[in-house]
């Protein structure tokens, strides 16, 4: 036998007979047992460290928990290769190839899972079950849909809503030190008004190490009706929330006590008693192993100490989930938001696009019908829903109907009227008022005596709302602004007789309802003083009356007569009930 040399520099064996021929020779490390149970106890450790930061659900429906398997296993292979030091000792690559062969089977064996799981939820195989994920009714406008009441419209978009949040906290000095404006926040119906409330969150890192202990210690009411914003302080802080950063962080709260659930993002609500609590959707993937998201149920998390209840949404009564805690949804009527926009408007998207098969959707696309651009909350019956444009795949100029999707039972139904599409509605609110360069709200779809009708709140460079537009959906070049709902209406009303459509409004009992929703007041007198100023390229006047000693702020834009008084006229102004201060903020003049 010749004999055999080993070139361990390069892990290759050389014989006298064969110079090219290369074989590995498999050379384990010293002490290899041990550094073998060294790794396998660290992959452990920092397994356990990257599960607490990444908290996947225990469910092989939930892609983050291949992505943790596979983190784990490359964990383990990295460690094996820093322990052996094979950068410095490619002699021991054999032995690294052959300690990555279970991990290796294992990473290979959940890429087969997941691509098996994946093509078994294609749209091109399972396009019935997409479009069957949600059912839609047609509905009934008139009906359905009440007409105007101004308790219930909002006025206010969530940018808007946002603003007044942000100056609200600002204006507390205590907070804003250490707090700011969460970015969770919810249109919710609170006590039979539109509102949207907002969670704080710590400042910084250094700030929630502070005040942690305590939680946070309020958070934010804005009113969209009337425009007005307070603060709710708590006797006991919210401990439990998306701001925290280790075991109160509301999600990890949440994934120890169910290992298996999978979860969608949380969202902030008050029930109507005002107490925090966080809802947080529980999800499953009904088509293959990811496809076909849903929403099965959601835990109702008390903000403050962290005690969990679980809402079935189900409507058939079928669908409920394993746990002992289970409660039926009848005593959990407050809460308005367990569907989130985006799971409502990707499956009735589903349901456009694949009602008549995937072929369909690509070639011929008959009947295949889309949601518009944007999508926007209107209350009804105690439940907020989602309102949304629906236009044909093949034309984006104009919609086709409409859909309202709810958004704490997915009914959904849709109403077929042809009309502008919500972007030119947009554009023609904008043109009627465009010498004060207004931005206009994605509209909210209002009944107006039977006439489906666009409301744009409109808003100046500061997210201000200063005007409102009411746009026809069948005729987009009918529009009526005012300074104030009620002016708006009114100015609508006549838009419409001029173009032939009659209407029957009665604005004197709007007006009543108006004053009342908004708690405001009258203030009379004759104007001894008038001052005017430019800002932000607005005219703005200031008028001092006889019966009063504060000046009340009037915008052009608002009441166009204003650039006409002089000096003795006498007026009425339109003024907040609780309105106080050396300059007051006046709504109308008369």
């Amino acid at each position: 036998m010749d004999p055999i040399n080993v070139d361990f520099k390069k892990g290759r064996k050389k014989s006298e007979g064969d110079e090219e021929a290369v074989k590995e020779v498999y050379i384990p490390p010293r002490n290899a047992a041990r550094k073998i149970i060294v790794n396998i106890l660290l992959t452990v450790v920092f397994g356990a460290i990257a599960y607490y930061v990444m908290i996947p659900a225990l469910n092989p429906k939930s892609i983050e928990l291949y992505m943790y398997v596979g983190l784990v296993c490359l964990i383990y292979l990295a460690l094996t290769a820093f322990t052996s030091k094979v950068a410095t000792h490619p002699e021991y690559t054999p032995y690294i190839k052959k300690r990555a062969r279970i991990p290796g089977i294992i990473i290979g064996v959940l890429a087969v899972v997941a691509l098996i799981g994946y093509i078994a939820g294609v749209q091109v195989f399972r396009a019935n079950s997409y479009s069957h994920l949600i059912t839609v009714e047609d509905g009934d406008f008139s009906a359905d849909v009440a007409e105007i009441d101004f308790s219930s419209v909002p006025t206010l978009d969530s940018s808007s809503a946002n603003s007044l949040a942000v100056r609200t906290l600002g204006d507390l000095s205590d907070m804003v030190s250490q707090f700011v404006v969460s970015n969770y926040s919810t249109q919710i119906n609170y006590k039979n008004t539109p509102v949207r409330v907002y969670s704080l969150a710590y400042g910084d890192v250094f700030k929630w190490f502070k005040n942690t202990g305590e939680g946070l210690p309020a958070y934010i009411i804005v009113d969209m009706t009337t425009q007005k914003s307070e603060i709710v302080r708590l006797e006991s802080g919210m401990k439990y929330s998306p701001a925290e950063y280790l075991n109160r962080y509301v999600l990890r709260h949440l994934r120890f006590r169910y290992p298996t659930y999978i979860f969608d993002e949380p969202s902030f609500e008050i029930d109507e008693e005002g107490k925090p609590f966080w809802i947080v959707p529980v999800l499953d993937k009904k088509i293959g192993l990811f496809g076909g998201t849903d929403v099965i149920g959601a835990i109702v998390v008390n903000a403050i100490d962290g005690s969990c209840q679980i809402v079935s949404t189900s409507l058939d009564g079928k669908t409920k989930l394993p746990t002992e805690e289970f409660v039926t949804d009848e005593e959990w009527q407050w809460i308005d938001r367990v569907y989130s926009a985006s799971i409502l408007d990707e499956q009735y998207n589903y349901y456009g696009k694949l009602n008549g098969g995937f072929i369909n959707s690509i070639i011929g696309q008959e009947g295949v019908k889309i949601t518009s651009s944007g999508y926007n909350y209107l209350a009804l019956n105690d439940d907020v829903y989602m309102y949304t444009g629906v236009t044909s795949i093949s034309s984006d100029e104009s919609i086709i109907g409409f859909v309202l999707l709810n958004q704490r039972t997915k009914e959904t139904k849709y109403y077929p009227i042809s009309g502008a599409l919500e972007n030119k509605a947009m554009t023609s609110a904008e043109g009627k008022v465009q010498q004060y360069s207004y931005n206009a709200t994605f509209p909210l779809l209002l009944n107006i005596s039977g006439e489906p009708t666009y409301f744009v709140a409109l808003k100046d460079s500061s997210e201000l709302v200063k005007m409102y537009a009411m746009v026809n959906v069948k005729q987009s070049t009918i529009v009526g602004i005012g300074a104030t709902l009620s002016q708006c209406t009114e100015d609508y009303a006549k838009e419409l007789k001029g173009s032939g459509v009659n209407v029957e409004i009665d604005i004197d009992s709007m007006n009543e309802e108006a004053a009342q929703q908004s708690s405001v007041k009258e203030i009379s007198g004759k104007i001894n003083e008038i001052r005017s100023v430019v800002t932000g390229g607005e005219t703005y006047f200031y008028l001092k009356l006889d019966s009063s000693e504060a000046f009340y702020k009037l915008g052009v834009a608002n009441a166009e007569k204003v650039v006409i008084l002089n000096v003795g006229d006498s007026v009425t102004l339109t003024v907040a009930e609780d309105a106080k201060g050396d300059i007051i903020e006046a709504a109308s003049l008369k």
